[in-house]
């Protein structure tokens, strides 16, 4: 199936679906004579929960998975064993300090109230549409960059400064996902030659580290900053955001749910002028089902982290039933997961949060990791799950009470070839400020 597989890439996450859906859950594919690609692709939760907690020690990232994201080298992204397991046990503490993440739950609220909101007031007084794939992208790295730094680089303003480092990260997502998808030898060679895409990831690296090296040196004539050791996921939750905004622009019964959800909260505020913005605090926000049912449906249908890699460090059976040898490459296609009839009902195709609420509405059905692996699973399981529905609820809430979100007619909307669902063509919009 090899030349199929090639031939969609540029919509492998879709080809992954329709091939899954076809094979029941699972299916095998190799690459050319001496290559040595030998992938098992998955989406059965019984093979997930064998891969990501019953057996995990068997499955780490690897030593490939290293070197196609080589410019992470040694962080947490990377990985495995015990390094992995004291890394994770340190951001853990960090996150587990009231103080730190109250401080980073208020440099989203005023990032919001200070910058965000601000630029899209003024976007909306002039009428001008704009792009919210490439405004969540800003906003996000500026907010991850904060904690990291002590710095603000200011992406999110009135002039909308070059966003050269965003774009450089994206680089990297787009060339890790050829990466994962043609065999070492020949992307190690097209990176000695420095041609194709290796040579357009070179001028990437030069960018992000010339912009660490920029913000440990601002970092060091500002003394407010917050700390350097939470784990922040600004791609991940600036992608979500954008898919959010999008979904909720076709279904504007959802967005009326989460405005009368918001109502209580939202009449208790004092306006300080007509023209006031209504600001949503973190705590506010915190106990709101709906939103964060909503956030999970989302999740669901467009998962930030497409698909996952793990190695097979040794011979092993999945419950599927299917034998796996040392040094084959599983992927595990998130994106298939939410889209499997079998996992998910007919309507699985569906944008429809009410999928996640319980009988009385009052809260959210339990739902299995190994199901809804949007936040990994097991040892892996994501530190920082409820910073980032903290912050999308933040940004969402504030956004959806004090705008409504027009979607531009005649886009195409597809997701880029990446290791992050992005849109490729990005998304344009036209915000209208509502009446109180």
């Amino acid at each position: 199936m090899f030349p199929s597989f090639v031939a969609n890439l540029h919509n492998l996450h879709d080809y992954f679906a329709l091939v899954l859906a076809r094979s029941g859950h699972n299916f095998r594919a190799h690459g050319p004579l001496g290559t040595g690609m030998r992938l098992f692709v998955t989406c059965d939760p019984a093979n997930i929960r064998h891969i990501f907690t019953t057996n995990y020690t068997n499955f780490p990232k690897g030593a490939e998975f290293s070197a196609i994201f080589d410019i992470m080298g040694g962080s947490l992204f990377t990985i495995d064993g015990e390094l992995c397991r004291q890394q994770r046990a340190n951001v853990k503490g960090v996150l587990s300090s009231p103080w730190k993440v109250a401080r980073i739950a208020a440099c989203c609220r005023d990032k919001v109230e200070n910058n965000l909101l601000p630029l899209f007031t003024n976007m909306e007084s002039i009428g001008t549409p704009f792009d919210m794939q490439e405004m969540m992208s800003r906003f996000m790295f500026d907010l991850a960059a904060m904690p990291l730094f002590g710095v603000d680089p200011g992406l999110v303003s009135s002039d909308m400064p070059p966003m050269d480092v965003a774009v450089a990260m994206d680089t990297v997502m787009e060339v890790g996902f050829f990466r994962h998808v043609m065999s070492a030898s020949c992307w190690k060679l097209m990176r000695r030659l420095n041609i194709g895409p290796e040579r357009k990831l070179r001028v990437a690296h030069t960018m992000l580290r010339g912009f660490i090296v920029d913000m440990m040196e601002r970092r060091k004539i500002n003394a407010c900053h917050i700390g350097n050791d939470e784990e922040q996921e600004g791609d991940t939750v600036g992608t979500t955001l954008t898919w959010i905004f999008y979904n909720l622009a076709q279904n504007p019964n959802i967005v009326s749910i989460i405005r009368n959800e918001l109502s209580p909260i939202a009449s208790n505020k004092v306006a300080a002028g007509v023209d006031a913005m209504v600001i949503f605090e973190p705590d506010e926000t915190k106990s709101l089902v709906y939103l964060k049912a909503v956030l999970y449906e989302t999740l669901r249908l467009y998962p930030p982290a497409p698909f996952e890699r793990k190695t097979v460090a040794a011979d092993d059976i999945m419950p599927s039933g299917h034998e796996l040898g040392t040094g084959d490459t599983i992927l595990i296609s998130l994106h298939s997961m939410g889209r499997m009839e079998g996992l998910w009902g007919k309507d699985c195709l569906n944008y429809n949060p009410d999928r996640w609420l319980s009988e009385d509405g009052n809260k959210l059905k339990y739902v299995p990791s190994h199901k809804f692996l949007a936040f990994n699973s097991g040892p892996r399981i994501c530190l920082g799950k409820d910073i980032a529905v903290m912050q999308m609820k933040t940004v969402i809430a504030s956004t959806l009470w004090n705008f409504d979100v027009e979607v531009m007619e005649g886009q195409s909307i597809q997701a880029k070839p990446s290791c992050i669902l992005e849109m490729k063509n990005g998304l344009m919009v036209k915000l209208k400020k509502r009446g109180m």
